[in-house]
């Protein structure tokens, strides 16, 4: 007995979320290179956010405040935001960005399991 039919699904799988990550705004607009330094600077209570091109640019509908945090929805699932995941200080981009945590599966990010920094934008 063979286990292709799983196979397939994981590749199926592997490929839609390699599609939807592909297709997700950037947070950095390759625009403003001025930029470049404040990506790299920032960091939240979990550590660094990393690279510019980690963060995910969220629209307007995708995220909301929540009592005292924050909830943002990536990739069609809403997570609550760590508090210690929020930046605190300046959003020079004006722009809600998240930068989510995956679970990699033969070395491509299959899900998202957590929130590593959140800097909100303004509220609409």
């Amino acid at each position: 007995m063979t286990n292709l039919p799983l196979k397939a699904a994981n590749s199926a799988t592997t490929l839609i979320v390699l599609l939807v990550s592909h297709l997700a705004a950037h947070a950095h607009d390759p625009n403003r290179p001025e930029l470049n330094h404040w990506f790299e600077s920032l960091k939240s209570g979990k550590g660094p956010c990393c690279s510019n091109t980690d963060g995910i640019a969220v629209a307007g509908p995708d995220w909301e405040s929540k009592g005292d945090g924050y909830r943002v929805r990536l990739y069609g699932q809403w997570w609550d935001v760590p508090p210690e995941a929020v930046i605190v200080g300046p959003n020079l981009t004006g722009r809600t960005i998240a930068w989510p945590v995956y679970e990699y599966i033969d070395g491509m990010p299959a899900r998202v399991t957590n929130i590593r920094c959140f800097i909100p934008g303004p509220m609409m």
